[in-house]
């Protein structure tokens, strides 16, 4: 059987390498009313999400964690999520369901994307990532910030994973078998 979101979810792959190209605001407005509308534990909505299009900012998220967010600095747009951990005891949950929607609707926008994970990895040996992003954009101390998606028009092209590569020996039914 085949749906649209598995069709979506096919070709999906992490993009690193974006072009210059800015992002339309009409597709960024139709990512954040996707991420408004996901949902969340008792319907709390403990997240908030910071768009990011200022180059010089851009730079300074991609130096936001050691290892893994340098691509942040090429991209044309980027999404903070975090949320309100005071909201609600779910908050890691309900960012993670929001940051996939924002991924899989800017794939059927035709953009790349990829998940860069901020909370519990280091800045650097003195401070956070979290640590780190919360001075620079004005978090409140009450926010957690959970991940930032590096979002554009891919400069790179990537296959889906193959039926046979997928890890269907995890799947279990009824019982664990290991």
């Amino acid at each position: 059987m085949e749906t649209n979101l598995l069709k979506l979810l096919r070709k999906r792959r992490s993009i690193r390498k974006f072009t210059d190209q800015p992002v339309a605001s009409d597709m960024i407005d139709a990512i954040i009313e996707a991420a408004v509308r996901t949902p969340s534990s008792r319907g709390r909505n403990p997240w908030d999400f910071i768009i990011v299009t200022d180059h010089d900012l851009l730079k300074k998220l991609g130096k936001g964690k050691e290892h893994g967010s340098i691509f942040l600095a090429g991209a044309p747009l980027a999404i903070v999520v975090s949320a309100d951990a005071t909201k609600s005891d779910t908050c890691v949950e309900d960012c993670s369901i929001a940051a996939m929607v924002i991924q899989l609707t800017a794939e059927e926008l035709g953009l790349g994307s990829c998940w860069a994970q901020i909370r519990l990895r280091p800045h650097n040996a003195e401070c956070s990532a979290e640590e780190y992003l919360k001075d620079l954009l004005g978090l409140p101390a009450s926010h957690m910030v959970e991940c930032i998606i590096g979002l554009g028009y891919p400069a790179e092209e990537k296959s889906g994973h193959a039926l046979e590569d997928l890890p269907f020996d995890q799947v279990h039914r009824d019982r664990f078998k290991g």
